[in-house]
């Protein structure tokens, strides 16, 4: 879902629309996953992780806002519990639980957290950097990588939409991503991991 069709969702979810929560289980669940390995190596802990998170956000759906991104919010709600775990395993080094992912990322990542200098949670600057840049690729672009990115839909079901190939796809889909990557680094580059996840 993207513009009008992300508030909708969230009325939805905000109402206990168990489809509406189903959809943005699939459509988040492989990135906010993704995301948690940076933290925790293990699959299975990283998966019990992301799924509390969809759990609280259901007990919880009555306090969502619909003018607000619950895409962010969950992303902020899975960092919090992972630094939380990580603090409960009492490690003497993240560095232990972290895969892949430069120091000053991490450092970076942790002074975010903890000195609250800026208005709104990384994930959530991040999150809409990357929509403001979508909005500026060309035409056709942007409406391929909406359907096989955004909405979800399979390569060979956008190609059927547009009538186009499924390499015409597959290639407005890399040109998108290398175009929102280079945006994303000027703006954000000691975050070039949480960006490939963001855009996987």
């Amino acid at each position: 879902m993207y513009g009008v069709s992300k508030t909708q969702q969230n009325i939805q979810l905000k109402e206990g629309n168990p489809a509406a929560f189903e959809a943005l289980f699939k459509q988040l669940f492989p990135r906010m996953l993704g995301y948690c390995k940076l933290f925790v190596s293990d699959h299975a802990q990283a998966s019990d992780l992301v799924q509390d998170c969809f759990v609280k956000l259901w007990e919880k759906r009555s306090t969502i806002n619909p003018a607000h991104s619950v895409e962010s919010m969950m992303f902020v709600m899975l960092r919090n519990r992972c630094l939380n775990w990580l603090r409960d395993q009492k490690l003497h080094t993240i560095q232990k639980e972290i895969i892949g992912v430069e120091e000053s990322e991490i450092q970076h990542l942790y002074q975010l957290d903890f000195t609250s200098k800026e208005e709104k949670s990384i994930e959530e600057s991040l999150i809409e950097a990357i929509h403001e840049s979508v909005e500026k690729l060309p035409q056709k672009r942007r409406v391929v990588f909406i359907k096989a990115k955004i909405e979800g839909k399979k390569t060979k079901e956008v190609a059927e939409e547009l009538g186009i190939s499924v390499k015409a796809v597959e290639k407005h889909i890399h040109q998108a991503k290398e175009q929102i990557r280079n945006e994303m680094l000027l703006k954000f580059p000691l975050l070039s991991i949480l960006i490939s996840i963001i855009l996987k």
